[in-house]
């Protein structure tokens, strides 16, 4: 965005770039989604964004329904198991590789925050699942460490409100709706921060996916372009058809919609508070540990044998050694040597 939109149209101003960035960082929500739909704001107002945001989400979002209805049809076709048995081991090096990069950009030397991600990592690898309260703990604790309102009056901060709602008798699409919108309004950063949290609720809560599916659509996630939450309507799709795939997906971008254009307008002036910026880094701590944490659960099921474990490994160092290789190809790649290991 920055290249095409900044640099080479000059369509966006460099200070409304970095003002969008600023509140992709400090809201819940998918970031480059975010960000698209500011810059839409900025310039057209409510219909700007709306449009932005349909544009940014919903081919990749067909292409992840198309995937759908094939895995469902073909899935249990030996040439279909062979490709994925590959792709499955690479995902984890590519999250692996992801958590590390978003670690070292996010952490930094910060003691607490270290702390804060070796806490939510290891509870999420033992536990097998996200929790939200220790993501929301994480923002509480920087915000308190660095705002110390027992010694100053009128420390100034923005607290969550947190979002809790029964299920009862709302049905397989009414809790889909739900548990996916708690997905948009939780997680920040990048799209990878969802992945612990949606492995906690749709294979080990809800038990919608079984974790072979649930590691799959991580995969489908990473081979189409578009953001990788977008995985979300693959996972709609596999419990509950097109209806749960259009259910999942409104449910996770609806609150990145409206906590984008709902601060819009006075994120210049308040973005830089101490307050909000001390509890985003938490919770940024928090969800990097989670991510680290989900590399070990997934791991766990993907990497079974010596060829799942070399692949893994190759992948962790491909996307080490060639920064700028495209996650595509790497997953073309490992695909097809699982299906000429299984074939």
């Amino acid at each position: 965005m920055e290249r095409d939109l900044v640099e080479q149209r000059l369509w966006v101003t460099p200070e409304e770039y970095k003002q969008g960035l600023t509140l992709a960082q400090l809201a819940p929500g998918p970031l480059a989604a975010q960000l698209s739909i500011y810059l839409g704001y900025v310039h057209f107002g409510v219909l700007g964004a709306m449009l932005t945001g349909f544009a940014f989400v919903l081919p990749s979002f067909l292409m992840v329904v198309g995937l759908g209805a094939l895995y469902l049809h073909f899935g249990g076709i030996a040439v279909i198991q062979s490709l994925f048995y590959g792709i499955g081991a690479a995902v984890i090096g590519i999250i692996a590789r992801s958590a590390h990069k978003l670690s070292q950009r996010t952490l930094g030397k910060d003691p607490v925050a270290w702390g804060i991600f070796f806490v939510v990592a290891t509870v999420t690898a033992l536990l097998e699942q996200e929790l939200v309260v220790l993501v929301l703990a994480g923002g509480f604790l920087m915000l308190l460490l660095r705002t110390r309102p027992w010694q100053k009056a009128g420390a100034a901060a923005w607290l969550p409100l947190g979002l809790t709602a029964p299920t009862l008798a709302l049905g397989q699409l009414g809790s889909l709706g739900l548990f996916f919108a708690k997905a948009g309004a939780f997680v920040f950063g990048s799209g990878l921060a969802i992945v612990p949290f949606l492995y906690g609720g749709v294979v080990k809560e809800h038990h919608w996916l079984t974790e072979r599916q649930f590691l799959d659509a991580v995969a489908v996630a990473m081979i189409t372009p578009g953001p990788v939450v977008i995985t979300v309507g693959f996972i709609g799709y596999l419990a509950a058809g097109f209806p749960g795939a259009c259910v999942a997906a409104l449910g996770t971008f609806l609150p990145c919609y409206l906590f984008t254009i709902i601060p819009a307008r006075f994120i210049k002036k308040h973005g830089e508070r101490p307050g909000v910026k001390a509890f985003v880094d938490g919770v940024t701590a928090a969800a990097t540990g989670a991510i680290a944490g989900a590399v070990i659960v997934l791991g766990r099921r993907a990497i079974t044998d010596i060829p799942t474990t070399l692949i893994a490994l190759l992948s962790l160092l491909a996307v080490y050694r060639f920064k700028k290789l495209p996650e595509p190809v790497l997953i073309t790649a490992s695909a097809l040597v699982g299906l000429a290991l299984r074939l």
